[in-house]
C-alpha cells in the first residue's frame, strides 16, 4: 500500500474544489465531500476502471453518490480525471443551465451513472446497477471471454440509512447476494437536524449483517488511507455477499465547524475557507487551483482506464467472430437498437375476438414478444399471479445456489418492496443492457412515486405494468382502488401514462413503452375485461388518441380512457334513443403522447364546434385539456362487486347519457372551441 504526500495533496484539491464551489455559489454542501475525500481518492484511484474520454465503456465500474447533496465530492472527481467537465464547469456550480446542478443528474453531467439527490434512491440503484451486472455476465461471458466483470460502488450518509427505499433494497440484494456490490457507508453522525443521535441511534451494520451482507468497519476515516484499501480489497475479495463498509469519518473536516451540523448544508464562511486553505499548504488568497502534479497523478489512472477499454473492445471483436450471435445481441443493446421486426410479434385483435382483461392482454404480449426482446427483464412485487408479469417458460433471476433461478434468469422477484422495484429498475436501465418492467397495482405505484420521478427526471426507460387500474377491481375496495393516481402521473413530465381499452390499444402501449428509450411508461391495466373495439388498431393506438366511433354532425363528443370506452361507446345508443342526440366517441389512451402528435390531427379527434365530455372513473383534475365538462370520480371509491360499484357512481350507459344530455343543452347554441385549440400551444 503507502501513501506519499501526493496523495494527501490530491484529496486536499479535492475538498479544497468543494469549498471554493460552494462558496463561489453561496449554495450548497461542503461537509460530505471534506469527509469522503480520502476514501473517494483511494477507490477511484486504486479501484475504479473507468474511461473518462468515453465515459459509456461497457464494462466500467460503476459509481454512485447516493448521498447526492455531496455532489461536489464527484464534480471534483470528474474534473481531476480528465471527464468533460471543466475548472469552469466547477465555477459555474448550481447556476441555471450548467451541467454541475446542485444534486447529479445522469442525462446532464459525463461520468455521472444515475440521477440521485432524494435519499436513498442512489442505494437502490446501485442495487439495480449490480443485477444488471450479473445479468449481463451471465448471459454473454463465455470461456476465454470475461466481458462483464465490474463492480458497481455506492456511497451513502445516514439519511440515505435511514430512508425506507434503502432498506428494502438492501434486504433484496442481500438475499440476491449480490458479491459484485460494494456500498460505503459516511458514518458521520450529522444530518441535517443536527447529530444523528436525536433520531438514528440504530446499530447499521448489524442490521446490514441481517440481511446478509458483508460488513467491515474502518474506525478513522480521516486519515487511515491503508485501512481503506484493505477494507475495499477484502469487500471486492467476497464473492457470495455484497459488501458494505462503515467508515467513520469527520463531516467538513479542516473547517473551524468541523463535525457539526454547521457545515452539512452551508458554505463555509470566508475567514473560515481561509483557514482550511492554510491547513492544508494551499494559498489561503487563491481559489479553485488544482496543482499540475495531482492532474498528472489522476491522468496517469485514467490512461490505465482508456488502455483497460481497448482490451475490452480487442477481446469483444474476437468474440464477436467466435460467438457471432451473442456478439450481435450485445452490440445492438449497448446501441440502445431493438431488433429488427421485434414489433411484428405484438398480438393483433379483430372486433370478433372474445373480451379480455387489460392485464391478460399484457401477458399475452410478454409471451409473445419475450423471445424476440432478449433484453427484457420482467418482474413483480409480489403480486405475479396478479399482475400476469411471467411469461410460462420464464427462469427466475436468482443466485445459482438458492436452486430456484440462475443469474441468466429474466424474472425477477421484487417481494412486497414497490419504491425499490422502482429504484432498482432505475439503475437496470441505467446499466445499459437490459430493459427492466415491473408490476404492482396502479395504487401501490403511488408507494414508489419517488423512483418513479426519478425515471423521467432521468430519461430512463423503465416500464410498470400497474394493474387493478380502478374502481373496477371492486370487492377490495377504496384502500386499493386508485382515484388520484393517474392524475399524480400524468402531471410528470417525460412519463407515458397508458390506460388501454381493449387488445390493440395494449400493444400499442407496449410498442410505445419499449420505443421510448429515455421516457418511462406506467400501463394502468384492468382487473375485468373489456371488449375489442371496432377502430381499434396498434397505428391508431400509438398516436396516443383517436377516433373510436365518428359520427356527422355530432351533437357531442365523448373522450374516455380504458375500460369506460366501452361503456361510452354503448351510451351513443341511449342519447340517440332516449334524446335524439348524435354522438362521437374518443379514446385517449396515452395524453403525453397524443400532446405531441400535429395539432392539425389534435382537432380532428377534437374539432372546434362540439361540446366534448370527458369519462374517466377517476379524479377529473386535468381532464378539461381536452373536455369542456367532466364526468370522474373526485372520492374515494367503494367495495363491492365491480358492476355494481360501477352502477353506484352511474358509469354506466344511462348514467353518461344524462351528463351528455346536459352538456349539449348547456352549450346549445354557443359552438364552443376545441380544448386542444388554445392560445400558448404553439409554444408548448
Amino acid at each position: 500500500m503507502g501513501y506519499s504526500d501526493l496523495d494527501w495533496k490530491a484529496i486536499n484539491t479535492i475538498r479544497l474544489l468543494a469549498v471554493d464551489a460552494t462558496l463561489k455559489a453561496n449554495s450548497g454542501h461542503p461537509g460530505a465531500p471534506m469527509g469522503m475525500a480520502p476514501v473517494a481518492h483511494v477507490l477511484f484511484n486504486k479501484f475504479m476502471t473507468f474511461n473518462p474520454k468515453n465515459p459509456d465503456y461497457a464494462n466500467r465500474d460503476r459509481f454512485v453518490l447516493s448521498n447526492g447533496h455531496g455532489c461536489m465530492l464527484q464534480y471534483a472527481l470528474l474534473h481531476l480525471f480528465g471527464y468533460a467537465l471543466s475548472l469552469d464547469d466547477l465555477k459555474n456550480f448550481r447556476q441555471v443551465d450548467s451541467i454541475t446542478p446542485g444534486h447529479p443528474e445522469a442525462h446532464d453531467t459525463p461520468g455521472i451513472e444515475v440521477t440521485t439527490g432524494p435519499l436513498g434512491q442512489g442505494f437502490a440503484n446501485a442495487v439495480g446497477l449490480a443485477i444488471g451486472q450479473a445479468h449481463t455476465a451471465a448471459v454473454f461471458n463465455k470461456p476465454g471471454y470475461e466481458l462483464s466483470n465490474n463492480h458497481t460502488y455506492v456511497f451513502f450518509g445516514d439519511g440515505c440509512a435511514m430512508e425506507g427505499v434503502a432498506s428494502e433494497a438492501a434486504s433484496t440484494a442481500g438475499h440476491l447476494q449480490l458479491g459484485n456490490l460494494i456500498a460505503i457507508y459516511d458514518d458521520n453522525h450529522i444530518s441535517i437536524d443536527g447529530d444523528t443521535k436525536c433520531a438514528f441511534t440504530e446499530d447499521v451494520l448489524k442490521r446490514f449483517e441481517a440481511y446478509g451482507w458483508h460488513t467491515q468497519h474502518v474506525t478513522d476515516g480521516d486519515h487511515d488511507l491503508d485501512g481503506i484499501e484493505a477494507a475495499i480489497q477484502k469487500a471486492k475479495d467476497v464473492k457470495d455477499k455484497p459488501s458494505v463498509i462503515k467508515l467513520t469519518t469527520t463531516i467538513g473536516f479542516g473547517s473551524k465547524l468541523q463535525g457539526t451540523g454547521g457545515v452539512h448544508g452551508n458554505p463555509l464562511k470566508a475567514d473560515d475557507a481561509k483557514q482550511v486553505k492554510e491547513k492544508f499548504g494551499f494559498n489561503p488568497e487563491e481559489s479553485f487551483v488544482v496543482p499540475q502534479e495531482v492532474y498528472d497523478l489522476y491522468n496517469k489512472h485514467a490512461s490505465e482506464g482508456a488502455a483497460a477499454e481497448q482490451a475490452w473492445n480487442d477481446l469483444f471483436k474476437k468474440y464477436q467472430a467466435e460467438h457471432k450471435e451473442l456478439g450481435a445481441d450485445l452490440a445492438r443493446r449497448l446501441a440502445k437498437k431493438l431488433p429488427e421486426g421485434w414489433a411484428k410479434k405484438l398480438p393483433v385483435y379483430k372486433p370478433t375476438d372474445s373480451a379480455q382483461a387489460s392485464r391478460k392482454l399484457s401477458e399475452k404480449v410478454l409471451e409473445d414478444i419475450h423471445e424476440v426482446l432478449p433484453e427484457l427483464l420482467s418482474g413483480s412485487a409480489d403480486l405475479t399471479g396478479s399482475n400476469n408479469t411471467r411469461w410460462k417458460n420464464a427462469v427466475d433471476f436468482q443466485p445459482p445456489s438458492t436452486k430456484i433461478g440462475e443469474w441468466s434468469g429474466r424474472y425477477l422477484r421484487y417481494g412486497v418492496r414497490e419504491h425499490s422495484m422502482g429504484a432498482i429498475m432505475n439503475g437496470l436501465a441505467a446499466y445499459g443492457t437490459v430493459i427492466p418492467a415491473g408490476g404492482t397495482f396502479l395504487n401501490f405505484v403511488s408507494y414508489a412515486a419517488g423512483a418513479v420521478r426519478l425515471s423521467a427526471l432521468s430519461h430512463q426507460r423503465v416500464i410498470w405494468v400497474a394493474t387493478h387500474d380502478s374502481i373496477g377491481l371492486g370487492e377490495d375496495g377504496p384502500t386499493h382502488q386508485p382515484i388520484e393516481t393517474l392524475a399524480h402521473f400524468r402531471a410528470l413530465p417525460n412519463c407515458q401514462v397508458w390506460r388501454p381499452a381493449d387488445g390493440n390499444e395494449t400493444s400499442a402501449a407496449y410498442y410505445s413503452a419499449l420505443t421510448s428509450t429515455g421516457t418511462p411508461s406506467v400501463l394502468a391495466l384492468t382487473r375485468q375485461n373489456l371488449p375489442q373495439l371496432e377502430n381499434s388498431t396498434i397505428e391508431n393506438g400509438i398516436k396516443g388518441g383517436y377516433v373510436a366511433v365518428e359520427a356527422e354532425n355530432a351533437d357531442l363528443t365523448i373522450v374516455s380512457t380504458g375500460s369506460e370506452v366501452a361503456i361510452a361507446i354503448e351510451a351513443i345508443k341511449v342519447l340517440k334513443d332516449q334524446h335524439n342526440l348524435t354522438t362521437r366517441v374518443v379514446s385517449l389512451p396515452c395524453w403525453e403522447v397524443f400532446d405531441a402528435q400535429p395539432k392539425e390531427y389534435q382537432l380532428k379527434v377534437f374539432p372546434d364546434g362540439i361540446p366534448t365530455l370527458s369519462v374517466e372513473v377517476m379524479s377529473t383534475l386535468g381532464w378539461s385539456k381536452y373536455s369542456h365538462e367532466q364526468f370522474g370520480l373526485n372520492r374515494f371509491g367503494a367495495s363491492g362487486p365491480y358492476l355494481e360499484v360501477y352502477k353506484k357512481f352511474e358509469f354506466t350507459p344511462e348514467g353518461i347519457a344524462k351528463r351528455g344530455k346536459l352538456t349539449v343543452d348547456f352549450y346549445k347554441g354557443l359552438k364552443p372551441r376545441s380544448p386542444v385549440n388554445r392560445a400558448f400551444q404553439q409554444l408548448i
